[in-house]
């Protein structure tokens, strides 16, 4: 796996982009902790995602390319919409999906909904530039803590990625989780 610095990823970030629409998957950071990412509407990456992880049917969230990819693929009501206005932040918001091509099956697997993200981060670029959304997904294998560093990234997870963008431990938690899928809306912290 090769560790791209901050720099390195500016320099080179229409060569990476073109690596994730190629099928790469690769560690990247966001505002909270560290992710684990690859374009959302490629099946075969999301399985290697799954694979690595260990996560056979259990939801990904995805990175999205702007707030209007939200209102164009997912059910939309004032309530999404006033939670739509507080992004970028440390939020996944969990929506109906109203365009079920919008990312590769395996991301949901039998759900109707979607959870969406755009991080207060500079990575948010690739999904920008993509202009199609990422998977975000927690670094670590299910009930194991999540990455905070490279020093304690899982040696099985990092064997599988193409690539790691790295800016330093981080001492954030995972997103807070919005249920915005249901009349009532409820808030998990992580």
């Amino acid at each position: 796996m090769r560790v791209i610095s901050k720099e390195e990823f500016l320099i080179e970030v229409d060569d990476i982009v073109e690596q994730v629409d190629e099928g790469s998957v690769f560690v990247h950071p966001t505002d909270t902790i560290y992710g684990i990412g690859c374009d959302a509407t490629n099946k075969k990456a999301v399985s290697k995602i799954r694979e690595a992880k260990d996560r056979p049917d259990q939801p990904f969230s995805v990175m999205v390319p702007s707030k209007d990819w939200i209102r164009e693929n997912c059910e939309m009501n004032e309530k999404i919409e006033e939670w739509i206005q507080k992004l970028p932040g440390p939020y996944t918001l969990i929506i109906k999906l109203k365009n079920k091509d919008a990312v590769a099956k395996n991301v949901n697997p039998g759900k109707d909904t979607l959870g969406v993200r755009i991080p207060k981060h500079w990575f948010t670029v690739v999904a920008r530039k993509l202009k199609k959304p990422i998977v975000t997904t927690s670094t670590n294998k299910v009930g194991e803590d999540y990455m905070t560093s490279l020093e304690n990234l899982d040696h099985s997870i990092k064997a599988k990625m193409d690539f790691c963008v790295y800016e330093g431990e981080k001492e954030g938690r995972p997103s807070s989780i919005v249920h915005l899928e249901k009349e009532e809306t409820k808030v998990m912290e992580r």
